[in-house]
Protein backbone atom coordinates (compact mmCIF):
# COMPACT_ATOMS: atom_id res chain seq x y z
CA UNK A 1 0.00 0.00 0.00
CA UNK A 2 1.74 3.45 -1.12
CA UNK A 3 2.00 5.90 1.95
CA UNK A 4 0.67 9.17 2.29
CA UNK A 5 1.45 12.09 5.10
CA UNK A 6 0.87 15.43 5.84
CA UNK A 7 -0.50 17.79 8.36
CA UNK A 8 -1.60 21.16 9.68
CA UNK A 9 -0.18 24.22 11.31
CA UNK A 10 -2.78 25.30 14.05
CA UNK A 11 -1.83 28.51 14.90
CA UNK A 12 -5.35 29.47 15.29
CA UNK A 13 -8.37 27.43 15.40
CA UNK A 14 -9.24 24.92 12.60
CA UNK A 15 -11.40 26.60 9.37
CA UNK A 16 -13.67 25.26 7.04
CA UNK A 17 -11.28 25.69 4.31
CA UNK A 18 -9.24 23.63 6.31
CA UNK A 19 -11.92 21.18 6.55
CA UNK A 20 -12.75 21.33 2.67
CA UNK A 21 -9.47 21.80 1.42
CA UNK A 22 -7.51 18.78 3.99
CA UNK A 23 -9.34 16.92 6.72
CA UNK A 24 -12.45 15.89 4.97
CA UNK A 25 -10.05 14.15 2.28
CA UNK A 26 -7.52 12.18 4.71
CA UNK A 27 -10.85 10.77 6.01
CA UNK A 28 -11.27 9.30 2.02
CA UNK A 29 -7.32 8.77 2.13
CA UNK A 30 -7.26 6.56 5.12
CA UNK A 31 -8.64 3.75 3.56
CA UNK A 32 -6.57 3.29 0.57
CA UNK A 33 -3.01 4.70 1.37
CA UNK A 34 -0.59 3.68 4.46
CA UNK A 35 -2.04 7.19 5.92
CA UNK A 36 0.33 9.33 8.61
CA UNK A 37 -1.45 12.79 9.90
CA UNK A 38 0.73 15.23 12.14
CA UNK A 39 0.04 18.25 13.84
CA UNK A 40 2.76 20.66 13.01
CA UNK A 41 3.55 21.86 16.26
CA UNK A 42 6.80 23.01 15.41
CA UNK A 43 5.99 25.34 12.52
CA UNK A 44 3.71 27.23 14.95
CA UNK A 45 6.28 29.05 16.73
CA UNK A 46 8.55 30.16 13.84
CA UNK A 47 6.39 33.63 14.98
CA UNK A 48 5.57 34.38 18.43
CA UNK A 49 2.28 32.14 19.87
CA UNK A 50 0.60 32.89 23.58
CA UNK A 51 1.42 29.51 25.19
CA UNK A 52 -2.15 29.49 26.71
CA UNK A 53 -4.05 29.76 23.32
CA UNK A 54 -1.51 27.19 21.45
CA UNK A 55 -2.26 24.92 23.90
CA UNK A 56 -5.78 25.29 23.35
CA UNK A 57 -5.31 25.15 19.46
CA UNK A 58 -3.40 21.54 19.47
CA UNK A 59 -6.18 20.21 21.80
CA UNK A 60 -8.24 21.66 19.43
CA UNK A 61 -7.08 20.37 16.43
CA UNK A 62 -6.49 16.89 17.30
CA UNK A 63 -9.92 16.70 18.81
CA UNK A 64 -11.25 17.81 15.66
CA UNK A 65 -9.14 15.36 13.29
CA UNK A 66 -11.04 13.00 14.98
CA UNK A 67 -14.67 14.55 15.39
CA UNK A 68 -14.27 15.15 11.39
CA UNK A 69 -13.83 11.28 10.66
CA UNK A 70 -10.10 10.35 11.33
CA UNK A 71 -9.49 6.71 12.57
CA UNK A 72 -6.70 5.92 14.91
CA UNK A 73 -7.55 2.35 13.78
CA UNK A 74 -7.13 3.23 10.34
CA UNK A 75 -4.35 6.06 10.35
CA UNK A 76 -1.23 7.21 12.09
CA UNK A 77 -2.20 10.50 14.18
CA UNK A 78 0.57 12.14 15.95
CA UNK A 79 2.03 15.62 17.25
CA UNK A 80 5.09 16.68 15.56
CA UNK A 81 7.16 17.53 18.36
CA UNK A 82 6.81 14.22 19.95
CA UNK A 83 8.75 12.62 17.35
CA UNK A 84 12.36 14.19 18.12
CA UNK A 85 13.65 13.10 14.51
CA UNK A 86 11.63 15.90 13.07
CA UNK A 87 13.69 18.50 14.43
CA UNK A 88 17.05 16.25 13.65
CA UNK A 89 16.13 15.39 9.84
CA UNK A 90 14.85 19.94 9.52
CA UNK A 91 18.48 20.82 10.32
CA UNK A 92 19.86 18.33 8.07
CA UNK A 93 18.05 19.30 5.38
CA UNK A 94 18.43 22.88 5.88
CA UNK A 95 22.23 21.85 5.24
CA UNK A 96 20.99 20.47 2.12
CA UNK A 97 19.02 23.54 1.18
CA UNK A 98 20.03 27.06 -0.86
CA UNK A 99 20.08 30.37 0.44
CA UNK A 100 18.47 31.20 -2.73
CA UNK A 101 15.84 28.67 -2.63
CA UNK A 102 14.47 29.63 0.63
CA UNK A 103 14.67 33.17 -0.57
CA UNK A 104 12.37 32.28 -3.77
CA UNK A 105 9.50 30.77 -0.94
CA UNK A 106 6.00 32.44 -1.42
CA UNK A 107 5.86 33.09 3.15
CA UNK A 108 9.17 34.78 3.21
CA UNK A 109 9.15 36.54 -0.46
CA UNK A 110 5.92 38.01 1.00
CA UNK A 111 7.08 39.12 4.42
CA UNK A 112 9.88 41.08 3.27
CA UNK A 113 8.56 42.58 0.66
CA UNK A 114 5.77 43.99 2.82
CA UNK A 115 9.11 44.88 4.68
CA UNK A 116 8.07 43.14 7.85
CA UNK A 117 10.43 43.52 10.88
CA UNK A 118 11.80 41.01 13.17
CA UNK A 119 11.34 37.97 10.37
CA UNK A 120 12.83 35.14 12.40
CA UNK A 121 15.45 32.72 11.14
CA UNK A 122 12.84 29.83 11.51
CA UNK A 123 10.43 30.98 9.61
CA UNK A 124 13.40 31.44 7.09
CA UNK A 125 14.14 27.66 7.25
CA UNK A 126 11.11 26.08 7.73
CA UNK A 127 11.13 24.73 4.44
CA UNK A 128 13.15 22.78 5.02
CA UNK A 129 11.82 20.98 8.33
CA UNK A 130 8.83 20.64 5.81
CA UNK A 131 10.73 18.40 3.85
CA UNK A 132 11.89 16.47 6.81
CA UNK A 133 8.45 16.11 7.74
CA UNK A 134 8.29 14.27 4.34
CA UNK A 135 11.16 12.36 3.78
CA UNK A 136 11.20 10.72 7.33
CA UNK A 137 8.05 8.66 6.49
CA UNK A 138 9.20 7.85 2.52
CA UNK A 139 5.85 9.66 1.76
CA UNK A 140 4.87 8.74 -1.75
CA UNK A 141 1.90 11.13 -1.94
CA UNK A 142 1.55 14.57 0.04
CA UNK A 143 -1.80 16.03 -0.23
CA UNK A 144 -1.32 20.00 0.06
CA UNK A 145 -3.57 23.20 -1.07
CA UNK A 146 -2.19 24.62 -4.67
CA UNK A 147 -0.33 27.30 -2.82
CA UNK A 148 1.56 24.42 -0.68
CA UNK A 149 2.90 22.94 -3.85
CA UNK A 150 6.48 24.68 -3.82
CA UNK A 151 7.22 22.96 -0.39
CA UNK A 152 6.78 19.11 -1.75
CA UNK A 153 8.40 20.86 -4.59
CA UNK A 154 11.76 21.71 -2.52
CA UNK A 155 10.96 18.36 -0.90
CA UNK A 156 11.72 16.39 -3.97
CA UNK A 157 14.79 18.65 -4.85
CA UNK A 158 16.63 18.03 -1.95
CA UNK A 159 15.61 14.05 -1.55
CA UNK A 160 17.16 14.17 -4.96
CA UNK A 161 20.15 16.39 -4.14
CA UNK A 162 20.82 14.00 -1.18
CA UNK A 163 20.26 10.57 -3.02
CA UNK A 164 23.14 11.89 -5.59
CA UNK A 165 25.38 13.03 -3.07
CA UNK A 166 24.97 10.03 -0.85
CA UNK A 167 23.29 7.24 -2.12
CA UNK A 168 19.92 6.29 -2.79
CA UNK A 169 17.78 7.12 0.64
CA UNK A 170 14.91 8.93 0.25
CA UNK A 171 11.48 8.39 -1.76
CA UNK A 172 10.44 11.58 -4.40
CA UNK A 173 7.07 12.47 -2.94
CA UNK A 174 4.15 13.73 -5.14
CA UNK A 175 1.65 16.31 -4.47
CA UNK A 176 -1.66 15.57 -4.53
CA UNK A 177 -3.86 18.52 -4.93
CA UNK A 178 -8.26 18.73 -5.24
CA UNK A 179 -9.77 19.65 -8.35
CA UNK A 180 -12.53 21.27 -6.33
CA UNK A 181 -12.70 22.75 -2.86
CA UNK A 182 -8.73 23.00 -2.46
CA UNK A 183 -8.35 26.46 -2.11
CA UNK A 184 -11.68 28.09 -0.45
CA UNK A 185 -11.69 31.94 -0.24
CA UNK A 186 -12.14 34.37 2.34
CA UNK A 187 -16.08 35.36 2.53
CA UNK A 188 -15.71 38.86 2.51
CA UNK A 189 -12.85 38.77 -0.28
CA UNK A 190 -12.81 36.12 -2.47
CA UNK A 191 -9.06 36.68 -4.03
CA UNK A 192 -7.76 36.53 -0.18
CA UNK A 193 -7.41 32.79 1.06
CA UNK A 194 -9.93 31.87 4.14
CA UNK A 195 -7.50 32.12 6.89
CA UNK A 196 -7.14 31.80 10.37
CA UNK A 197 -5.47 34.99 10.90
CA UNK A 198 -8.61 36.92 9.47
CA UNK A 199 -9.18 40.07 11.21
CA UNK A 200 -12.67 40.93 10.61
CA UNK A 201 -13.55 37.43 11.59
CA UNK A 202 -16.19 38.05 8.61
CA UNK A 203 -14.62 36.49 6.25
CA UNK A 204 -13.73 32.96 8.13
CA UNK A 205 -15.72 30.41 9.22
CA UNK A 206 -14.33 28.19 11.96
CA UNK A 207 -15.65 24.34 12.51
CA UNK A 208 -16.33 25.68 16.67
CA UNK A 209 -17.78 28.97 15.36
CA UNK A 210 -21.72 29.03 16.36
CA UNK A 211 -24.14 27.85 14.25
CA UNK A 212 -25.95 30.83 13.42
CA UNK A 213 -22.90 32.47 13.67
CA UNK A 214 -21.67 30.51 10.53
CA UNK A 215 -24.79 30.90 8.79
CA UNK A 216 -25.15 34.80 9.45
CA UNK A 217 -21.44 34.55 7.94
CA UNK A 218 -22.64 32.75 4.67
CA UNK A 219 -25.81 34.75 4.10
CA UNK A 220 -23.20 38.30 4.38
CA UNK A 221 -20.65 37.20 2.13
CA UNK A 222 -19.18 39.37 -0.83
CA UNK A 223 -21.20 38.52 -4.25
CA UNK A 224 -21.46 40.80 -7.30
CA UNK A 225 -23.42 42.48 -9.58
CA UNK A 226 -23.92 39.97 -12.37
CA UNK A 227 -27.28 38.76 -10.67
CA UNK A 228 -26.86 34.84 -11.67
CA UNK A 229 -25.36 31.88 -10.13
CA UNK A 230 -22.53 30.62 -12.23
CA UNK A 231 -18.90 29.09 -12.04
CA UNK A 232 -16.68 31.57 -13.66
CA UNK A 233 -13.53 33.02 -10.93
CA UNK A 234 -12.39 35.91 -12.52
CA UNK A 235 -15.88 37.84 -13.09
CA UNK A 236 -18.01 35.91 -9.87
CA UNK A 237 -14.92 34.98 -7.45
CA UNK A 238 -17.43 35.23 -4.50
CA UNK A 239 -20.48 33.25 -6.20
CA UNK A 240 -17.58 30.47 -7.36
CA UNK A 241 -16.30 29.86 -3.65
CA UNK A 242 -19.55 29.20 -2.18
CA UNK A 243 -20.11 27.18 -5.11
CA UNK A 244 -17.34 25.14 -4.36
CA UNK A 245 -18.18 25.38 -0.55
CA UNK A 246 -21.14 23.75 -1.41
CA UNK A 247 -20.58 21.13 -4.31
CA UNK A 248 -17.60 20.09 -1.43
CA UNK A 249 -19.87 19.51 1.22
CA UNK A 250 -22.75 18.12 -0.78
CA UNK A 251 -21.55 15.82 -3.14
CA UNK A 252 -23.41 17.80 -6.14
CA UNK A 253 -21.38 19.02 -9.06
CA UNK A 254 -21.46 22.32 -9.21
CA UNK A 255 -22.47 22.32 -12.54
CA UNK A 256 -25.76 20.78 -11.21
CA UNK A 257 -25.96 23.64 -8.90
CA UNK A 258 -25.77 26.35 -11.53
CA UNK A 259 -28.07 24.75 -13.22
CA UNK A 260 -30.79 24.46 -10.45
CA UNK A 261 -30.39 28.07 -9.69
CA UNK A 262 -31.17 29.16 -13.11
CA UNK A 263 -33.50 32.46 -13.10
CA UNK A 264 -32.92 32.67 -9.44
CA UNK A 265 -31.67 35.11 -6.75
CA UNK A 266 -28.71 35.21 -4.54
CA UNK A 267 -30.20 35.22 -1.43
CA UNK A 268 -32.17 31.75 -2.04
CA UNK A 269 -28.92 30.13 -3.09
CA UNK A 270 -26.53 31.62 0.18
CA UNK A 271 -29.62 30.58 2.14
CA UNK A 272 -29.04 26.83 1.20
CA UNK A 273 -25.29 27.17 1.25
CA UNK A 274 -25.91 28.44 4.87
CA UNK A 275 -27.91 25.12 5.89
CA UNK A 276 -25.87 22.94 4.02
CA UNK A 277 -23.05 24.35 6.32
CA UNK A 278 -24.90 24.59 9.33
CA UNK A 279 -25.60 20.95 9.08
CA UNK A 280 -21.96 19.76 8.45
CA UNK A 281 -20.43 22.07 11.66
CA UNK A 282 -23.27 20.98 13.70
CA UNK A 283 -22.50 16.97 13.13
CA UNK A 284 -18.50 17.93 13.61
CA UNK A 285 -19.09 19.59 16.57
CA UNK A 286 -21.14 17.13 18.41
CA UNK A 287 -18.45 14.25 18.18
CA UNK A 288 -15.76 17.32 19.07
CA UNK A 289 -17.40 17.57 22.18
CA UNK A 290 -17.84 13.88 22.95
CA UNK A 291 -13.95 13.49 22.11
CA UNK A 292 -12.70 16.59 24.37
CA UNK A 293 -14.43 14.63 27.49
CA UNK A 294 -12.82 11.39 26.79
CA UNK A 295 -9.26 9.98 26.82
CA UNK A 296 -8.90 9.48 23.31
CA UNK A 297 -6.97 12.34 22.52
CA UNK A 298 -4.05 11.70 24.84
CA UNK A 299 -4.48 7.55 23.60
CA UNK A 300 -4.44 8.63 20.09
CA UNK A 301 -1.07 10.93 20.09
CA UNK A 302 0.65 8.49 22.78
CA UNK A 303 -0.05 5.17 20.10
CA UNK A 304 0.51 7.26 17.15
CA UNK A 305 3.83 9.12 18.25
CA UNK A 306 4.83 5.47 19.34
CA UNK A 307 4.31 4.26 16.12
CA UNK A 308 5.56 6.88 14.36
CA UNK A 309 8.92 7.16 15.93
CA UNK A 310 9.55 3.86 15.05
CA UNK A 311 9.87 4.95 11.23
CA UNK A 312 11.14 8.09 12.22
CA UNK A 313 14.19 7.16 13.96
CA UNK A 314 14.80 4.26 11.22
CA UNK A 315 15.10 6.57 8.70
CA UNK A 316 17.22 9.52 10.80
CA UNK A 317 19.73 6.28 11.34
CA UNK A 318 19.89 5.80 8.00
CA UNK A 319 20.44 9.32 7.08
CA UNK A 320 23.20 9.78 9.39
CA UNK A 321 24.86 6.83 8.72
CA UNK A 322 25.43 8.07 4.74
CA UNK A 323 26.27 11.38 5.98
CA UNK A 324 29.10 9.59 7.82
CA UNK A 325 27.95 11.38 11.63
CA UNK A 326 27.46 8.07 13.19
CA UNK A 327 30.48 6.21 13.17
CA UNK A 328 29.48 2.54 14.65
Amino acid sequence: MKRMLSGIKPTGQLTLGNYIGALRNFVRYQDDYELYVFIANLHCVTVYQDPKDLRKNLKDAIALYLACGLDPERCTIFLQSDVLPHAQLGFLMTCQSYMGELNRMTQFKEKTANKEESITAGLYVYPSLMAADILLYDADYVPVGDDQKQHVELARDLAQRFNNRYGETFVLPEPVIQKVGARIMSLSDPSKKMSKSDETNKGCIYLLDDINLAKKKIMSAVTDMVGCVNYNKELQPGISNLLEIMSSLSGEPIEHIVERYQGKGYGEFKKEVAEVVGAELQKIQDRYNEIVRSDLLERTLREGAEKAGRIAYKKLKKVQKRMGIDIF
